[in-house]
């Protein structure tokens, strides 16, 4: 492969934002390389089959693509899922899981990457997180958790590697219609102690979802960010959510919460 051509890794790139984002890296002419337990990604982009949370697992596909390549300048840390239900009622293992994938799976890939591009002195770690980071989402709290805990992760990090000239940056997409949704891990104990606001906060969330903004425009916004000089350290995707989250600076703490409340 000549030297030129930059290489990419991206987490969870079998369905959703994950896919759009490989497929477009591919077409501009990157050497793509998805990470996930699916078998299915875009003709073109190379896949190795991975459990992000199993870190030997990580570090030998991560070798493979250093092996093979001999640099990485670009990792996405995407894969991710979702659960919902009342705090009270969600059991520790699954909270678990959810922490596994979404925070020390990215976690894991990182630190696979971070060597080889402290090595070369330079690269870009791109982490997908959601606008639930800073909206904290009622029945789905270990959820906005896990990725408020990315975001911060993420920011921290920002500052360790820059000496090194690795850029880090934070994207915060809201609603997508993507198959994330089908695939949330719904847990419904509970709902008549609650008065039924359970299932009513998931499915204005999932309707929400539904009707979101489509996995290739949040690609996009992912794959402008790999391209930009210099990145914002956190950035939401779509007008709407960029508005909502400077509402939520604006606005006290007491009103932001009271509207969440209704929406949700």
């Amino acid at each position: 492969m000549p030297q030129d051509k930059l290489v990419a890794i991206v987490t969870g790139a079998g369905s959703g934002i994950g896919y759009e984002t490989a497929r477009q890296l591919y077409e501009k002419g990157w050497d793509v390389w998805d990470l996930s337990r699916r078998e299915r990604c875009y003709a073109g982009v190379n896949h190795i089959s991975c459990d992000i949370s199993n870190e030997d697992r990580v570090k030998t596909a991560v070798n493979v693509i250093q092996s093979r390549c001999g640099h990485i300048d670009l990792l996405i840390n995407n894969a991710g899922f979702g659960i919902s239900g009342a705090v009270e009622f969600t059991r520790p293992e699954d909270a678990m899981r959810l922490i596994e994938v979404n925070l020390m799976g990215a976690d894991a890939v990182t630190r696979a990457v971070l060597p080889y591009m402290r090595e070369n002195g330079s690269g870009r770690i791109i982490f997908i997180s959601s606008a639930a980071a800073i909206f904290p989402i009622p029945f789905q709290a270990w959820y906005s958790a896990s990725k408020a805990a990315l975001s911060s992760y993420a920011l921290a990090l920002r500052n360790e590697v820059r000496p090194f000239g690795i850029d880090v940056c934070v994207l915060l997409p809201g609603d997508i219609k993507t198959g994330f949704t089908t695939e949330r891990k719904k847990n419904h104990t509970g709902d008549e102690l609650y008065g039924g606001r359970i299932d009513k906060a998931v499915s204005a969330m999932e309707k929400d979802e539904t009707g979101g903004m489509s996995p290739s425009y949040a690609a996009a916004q992912v794959v402008k960010c790999a391209y930009a000089r210099n990145p914002a350290p956190t950035r939401c995707i779509g007008a709407k959510y960029s508005l909502f989250s400077l509402l939520n600076r604006l606005l006290p703490g007491r009103l932001v919460s009271f509207i969440l409340g209704k929406l949700y």
